[in-house]
């Protein structure tokens, strides 16, 4: 008898603390939208990628015509300057791929600029959720941008305008 009461007590208690928990969600792709810094940030990784695009597709079309001029006067020209000709168009092309590295590797300069410009707003958001979190006693704050597959999410526990508002944002309705 005595286990039995035991063990209602252990799940009555695990019961109680499971309900205990309590969730709420942000939708991080929301409140980015609605940053101004966010979105100027973004512009700008843009246009930086965009023009070391089209530096790249310059470089490239250059190799291009090296590699045709040489291919119509392969026939023509001695080893020695075959040789010379063709070692220029593969220093282009190492070039090229140096170029491509430096700009979008994964420890490039688009990747430094992101970090430079995104990741402080990013720490802002998540010390505001954290905060959010610690006052109301939330277990876990999932993030529904995050492609976790929510397939209900109930308004009343959104609190990603809460996020903006804390941040200084005007929030939109959504």
């Amino acid at each position: 008898m005595k286990k039995f009461i035991l063990a209602l007590i252990i799940l009555v208690s695990a019961t109680t603390f499971a309900h205990a928990q309590k969730y709420a969600f942000v939708d991080t792709d929301y409140i980015f939208e609605n940053i101004p810094e966010y979105t100027d940030a973004q512009d700008i990784l843009d246009e930086l990628s965009m023009k070391w695009q089209k530096d790249i597709e310059k470089k490239y079309a250059e190799i291009e015509k090296l590699y045709k001029a040489y291919q119509a006067e392969a026939a023509l020209l001695p080893a020695n300057i075959k040789k010379k000709k063709e070692e220029e168009i593969i220093n282009k092309e190492k070039e090229l791929k140096k170029f491509q590295h430096d700009k979008f590797g994964p420890e490039g300069a688009l990747y430094k600029k992101r970090i430079e410009l995104v990741q402080p707003i990013q720490e802002k958001v998540q010390s505001v959720v954290k905060e959010i979190a610690e006052a109301r006693n939330y277990g876990f704050i999932f993030d529904k941008a995050g492609g976790m597959n929510v397939l209900f999410a109930d308004p009343a526990f959104d609190l990603s305008d809460e996020v903006l508002d804390r941040l200084g944002m005007l929030s939109k309705p959504k």
